[in-house]
């Protein structure tokens, strides 16, 4: 009886900052590679960065192809393996990576340097400086604290413009 073989997405350590490389190798000896990567939002005409850095993802099939070719790619460092078997990734993960990359990103919902207020959490009240979204649903502020500027992250709904009326709440997040 033979048994039938499934192609299943692996984990692939690349060399550092060697993530490009090793999947343009990969691909040109036919093997199907998926790298995340998420856009820069910045605007400062760096690349677009790897969700994971220093991994990408294989499709092999165990029985079928040959995976000895990987080792010897220039940009791979290994295949990540628990013991001495390759672990595989659920197909699952790989569709949720592409659907929430591919899905629109939201605009930052204030410009670098603007003034905002924070509403909530233990620094109710204060004015800080909004310095970028860190995530969905995180923000990276400048707080003046004991006479210094830190950096501080914070969830996005506990920020209002500093512009806006204080009774007026529209100008808050409500997420």
């Amino acid at each position: 009886m033979t048994s039938l073989s499934i192609a299943r997405w692996y984990l692939i350590q690349t060399k550092p900052r060697q993530e490009s490389r090793a999947e343009d190798n990969l691909r040109r000896q036919h093997f199907e590679c998926y790298r995340p990567v998420k856009p820069n939002v910045a605007g400062n005409g760096k690349a677009d960065d790897a969700l994971f850095p220093g991994y990408l993802f294989i499709r092999l099939d165990r029985q079928l192809d040959n995976w000895y070719p990987i080792r010897s790619t220039r940009g791979v460092a290994r295949v990540v393996a628990f013991g001495s078997e390759p672990t595989p990734v659920r197909d699952e993960l790989i569709e949720q990576l592409r659907q929430r990359l591919a899905a629109p990103s939201q605009k930052p919902p204030f410009e670098p340097g603007e003034k905002v207020q924070l509403h909530g959490g233990s620094f109710n009240e204060l004015e800080a400086i909004f310095v970028s979204a860190d995530g969905e649903k995180r923000s990276v502020i400048l707080l003046n604290l004991l006479q210094r500027e830190q950096k501080v992250r914070v969830p996005t709904r506990y920020l209002c413009s500093s512009t806006a009326l204080p009774g007026l709440a529209l100008a808050c997040r409500s997420d």
